[in-house]
Formats: structure tokens, sequence, C-alpha cells
């Protein structure tokens, strides 16, 4: 994706490694100090060469999110916009699941999103689409090729949550949640990587979470289907990396969106460090419980805190960046192997 430097072909010296002197009069360890580059193919790929702004240029490219209604999405979709993007917005925009605790997004949000994209001066496009429905997917890539030419950036970030303890949950509380959720990426994957493979060059992040990094009380359904997209995240890594496409996470902690701003979510948030948390608490209680494990002192964080590494990710500097996870959680994952 973007332009790739060419590494000049040299000779390589046959002479000893040897250890040269610091500015400073130290001494570290140079192996072939003094010899040219190593010999590399000419069309190897590469990041670039150092140039200002090339961790957030994305002139010209063509971006898709789903989920792009409100929350993470509109954040990631409209800072990819600011950043040079023409975007395409995906969401469901009604209800996924009675297995959702948060109430539905809507055709208005989305149409919000679109409008804080244009005002970026960038074209936007909004498609309802259910994620579940790859074949609704597979015509949306066609129909965005059409439009605007190409597809370079896909993040899939669309999700539902469920609070429920494990043996109390029905059939759809754990079926809906990681059919949404994990089948939901695989399907946007799939769907959107093949116009990708076509022209050998794609980014794709997709938006696992923190509780998919350990265990939830209460949520296991969600922290399983976050689990689940990081194997996937990594196996896809794999597959496309010899295409040109790279694919990585990313893992926001705790954020305030609309899968967490009610009160089972602060009282489990709050139940983190006290033992008897309120039957209807507050969110400043929730956030003042919360902020004290957290090394940067925020209860949560906003979804704008974690565009920004969306943007990196789909950028030219991160063209060596691939299978990684990418943490953006305000230090709470300082607690976290």
């Amino acid at each position: 994706m973007g332009d790739r430097s060419s590494v000049p072909n040299h000779s390589v010296s046959t002479s000893p490694p040897q250890r040269r002197a610091t500015p400073t009069g130290g001494v570290v360890a140079a192996a072939f100090a003094g010899t040219a580059a190593a010999q590399l193919p000419g069309n190897a790929p590469t990041a670039g060469p150092i140039a200002p702004g090339r961790g957030s240029q994305l002139t010209d490219k063509v971006a898709v999110v789903t989920g792009a209604a409100r929350g993470i999405g509109r954040s990631i979709a409209v800072e990819l916009a600011a950043n040079g993007a023409d975007v395409v917005a995906i969401d469901i925009c009604g209800i996924v699941s009675p297995a959702s605790n948060a109430a539905p997004a809507t055709p208005e949000d989305l149409a919000e999103t679109v409008r804080q994209v244009k005002a970026m001066g960038r074209r936007a496009l909004a498609i309802q689409a259910d994620i579940r429905d790859i074949g609704a997917l597979r015509a949306a890539a066609d129909d965005i090729e059409g439009e605007l030419g190409k597809i370079d950036i896909v993040v899939a970030n669309a999700a539902i949550q469920r609070w429920k303890p494990l043996l109390e949950m029905e059939d759809t509380d754990w079926r809906d949640v990681i059919d949404n959720n994990l089948n939901g990426t695989a399907n946007t994957i799939r769907a959107f990587a093949p116009k990708m493979v076509a022209r050998h060059s794609g980014r794709i992040i997709v938006l696992s979470s923190m509780q998919g990094k350990h265990g939830t009380k209460d949520a296991s359904s969600y922290a399983a289907s976050k689990w689940g997209i990081l194997g996937l995240m990594k196996s896809a890594a794999i597959e496309l990396g010899p295409h040109g496409i790279t694919v990585n996470a990313l893992i926001p902690g705790l954020v305030d969106t609309s899968l967490t701003r009610y009160e089972t979510r602060y009282r489990e948030a709050i139940a983190e460090t006290q033992s008897n948390p309120p039957e209807h608490p507050t969110a400043k209680q929730a956030w003042d419980a919360r902020k004290v494990q957290v090394p940067l002192k925020v209860g949560w964080l906003r979804p704008e805190d974690i565009s920004p590494a969306a943007v990196f990710l789909a950028s030219d500097a991160a063209a060596m960046v691939t299978g990684a996870e990418y943490e953006v959680t305000g230090g709470d994952s300082a607690h976290n192997v």
C-alpha cells in the first residue's frame, strides 16, 4: 500500500564484527560496523523513508468502517476522514438481538456520522447492512468498488455485549453475541479482503477488547467473542500477508459508549475495587472507583482516544506491522500479561 522505497544492493564485507565508540565515549556492540547495508532485494516491502506526517496521511484512501453509526466506529470513521480518507460507514441501524444491553443505533445516528465525515471535506457513503449476512457485505463491497473505485482500509468494529451470568444465559445470550461479534468480523474480512487481494494492497483493522484478554464476570459471551477475534486476526495476517495486506487488532480498554453507559456496567466496574457496589450506581461513582487502579487516572476512555491508533495502523507508516495487538487503555493494560 503506498509507495515502496527501493533498498540499493551493496556488497557485504566479510571482515569480523567490530566495536565502535559512541560520541559520549561509551562502547556499543556493532556487528558489521562500518560496512554497507545488508544486501536485500530491491523490491522488498518497506515502510519507506522518514517523512513528515507519514503516520497520519491517508489522502485518497477509501476506508470501510462497520458499526460506524456511533461510538468507537464513528470516531474512527471521522478520524480517518480528518486524515484524508473517504469513508463508507456501515451499520445495521436497528435491533441486532435481545442479547444486547445497549439501545440500537438508528439511521439518524448513521446520517450524523456521514455528516461529520463530509465536514472533514471527504466523500462519505452510508450503507445499512447486517454483518452476519455475508451476502449483504459482498454486495456492499461490489457497490463500494463501483462507486469509489477501490477499498484500501477496512475496520471491523461492529459488536454487541450481553451482561448475564453464564449459568443464567439463554441460548441467544451466547449464540447471538458470538455470531455478531466473531462471525460478523470474519464475514467482514471474507467479504472485503478479496478486493484488496486483487490490488495486492490493504489494511484490515479488527476491534477486540481488553475483555478478550482476560476473563470478565457476567460477560463471558462478549469476552469469548473478543478473544476469538485475536486468533482470527493473527490467522488472517498470516494468510493475507503474501498479498500485501496487513491485519491488526485495536484493543480498547473501558470506553464510554452505548455498550457501557448503563447501571449494570457501572456496577461491574465498581466491583473491580469494592466488594459491595451500590445497587444503582452513578457514572461518577463508577469513574471514581475505577480510576484509582488505572495508571493515567481515568475511569474510562472516550471513543476519540481510540481512533488515532486506527489512523496509524491504516497508514503507510504501519507497512511492517501485521498480526499485532495495539492496546489503548489509559494504562489499564499494565496490570495484564
